[in-house]
């Protein structure tokens, strides 16, 4: 059973039908989903939710489709890693990593999305699926529209990562490399998908698409036991994440799924590309487009679609935003391997970073649980951080020049004495 009624102008609440319609004709709003949240509540239960599968349509009932879902049968319910080793580091009591660097089957946060995107294109009757893309988004709708068996088109900046363009190209999309940055890549998919008539995941589904985003932080609330984390860091790009998982807790709570005080969400962006940020700290109401200059090439979106969203968020629970710059950002991909295990692309680079200075100027406080988003895989983008790693020590192969090399090492004489 459906409970997703249409869609509505999220600023002046004009009703629209749902179609591929992305902005109100009458104010130029974004549009968003809405629900029959009197049914879901109910008909929805914890238990029910937790029978489910363990993937992303578990809470079906709050996300926009109208029957089965076609695709992300594998996509989410990805770990929520209880991060005791880097807690020491940065000194908290409580630090979680929600690693989508390991979603099904492209490696990042957007197979959520997508997942949502590509159900309700197929509901629509779309047969051409498309999007604007970073490198992350591109994998993802390339990999989906194969899977549906639906003709792709993958835009992208001409400079985009090699391993980001293989991720893409690999499931045999047609991949268009555009001269332009990213914002220069959306502008052109907006003329296109208005001449075409084509789906556009970000774009004109893009009212659908967002509320997958939601099912990031209904996880988080399910894997801590139903309950609230007291802080969030979110990377932002085009801004679909974080405000929609601000949303997620909202629904969450109003439904009677948890109670509490909901957490503040923290917007990290790269120094070389934080209009989000710039606006929270000028006070102003829509982020002031900029030209990216960032590693972080993912997030290097200068003129955010849902920046409005974004900063309405972060106020509304009393949160913050921090910046880093590029060199802070692989500081912190090192930091996150050390410690966890976890190889994450410069976006999650920026988050932990951006995460760093809040704790450090007293706005995360250092006994309060906090959570911090990793949405994409630095196998990715490897190339970004091997400049920076040792090189492998090469040795000859007897055991006697292997003996020499152990000799000079003061750690491994170190574990020997601890034995």
């Amino acid at each position: 059973m459906s409970f997703f009624t249409g869609l509505r102008c999220s600023l002046c609440h004009e009703p629209f039908s749902a179609t591929a319609l992305y902005v109100c004709d009458k104010c130029l709003g974004p549009l968003e989903a809405m629900y029959d949240y009197d049914g879901i509540r109910g008909a929805v239960t914890r238990e029910l939710i937790e029978a489910r599968p363990p993937n992303l349509w578990r809470y079906r009932e709050l996300l926009p489709i109208e029957g089965r879902p076609r695709t992300g049968f594998h996509s989410g319910w990805t770990p929520l890693i209880r991060a005791d080793r880097l807690a020491r580091e940065l000194g908290l009591r409580e630090l979680y990593i929600k690693d989508d660097s390991v979603n099904h089957p492209t490696l990042s946060y957007k197979d959520r999305v997508v997942s949502v995107a590509a159900t309700r294109a197929v509901e629509l009757g779309v047969t051409i699926f498309g999007c604007a893309s970073t490198g992350n988004l591109g994998n993802s709708v390339a990999a989906h529209a194969a899977r549906l068996g639906l003709h792709c088109y993958v835009f992208i900046p001409h400079d985009l990562e090699p391993g980001k363009v293989t991720g893409s190209a690999v499931s045999g999309p047609h991949v268009v490399a555009i001269e332009g940055n990213y914002d220069d890549v959306n502008r052109l998919c907006t003329q296109v998908g208005d001449r075409y008539g084509w789906g556009f995941a970000n774009i004109n589904l893009r009212a659908y698409y967002a509320e997958g985003a939601k099912t990031l932080g209904f996880e988080v609330v399910e894997q801590l036991g139903w309950r609230f984390p007291r802080h969030l860091v979110s990377p932002v790009a085009g801004g679909t994440l974080l405000p929609r998982i601000g949303r997620g807790f909202r629904e969450l709570r109003d439904i009677g799924l948890v109670g509490g005080e909901l957490p503040r969400i923290h917007a990290a962006q790269a120094a070389g590309c934080a209009p989000v940020v710039h606006a929270l700290r000028e006070g102003l109401e829509h982020p002031e487009p900029v030209k990216p200059d960032t590693i972080a090439k993912s997030i290097a979106i200068g003129n955010p679609a849902d920046g409005y969203h974004v900063l309405r968020t972060v106020r509304e629970t009393g949160g913050s935003g921090a910046t880093a710059t590029d060199s802070e950002i692989l500081d912190a991909v090192g930091l996150l391997a050390r410690t966890e295990g976890i190889f994450t692309e410069p976006a999650g680079g920026t988050t932990l970073a951006a995460a760093m200075h809040l704790i450090r100027d007293g706005v995360i406080a250092h006994d309060e649980s906090v959570v911090i988003c990793i949405t994409g895989n630095g196998y990715k983008t490897a190339d970004a951080v091997g400049g920076g790693l040792r090189p492998p020590v090469r040795l000859g192969r007897s055991l006697a020049e292997f003996e020499a090399f152990v000799a000079g090492r003061h750690d491994v004489h170190q574990q020997v004495g601890d034995a």
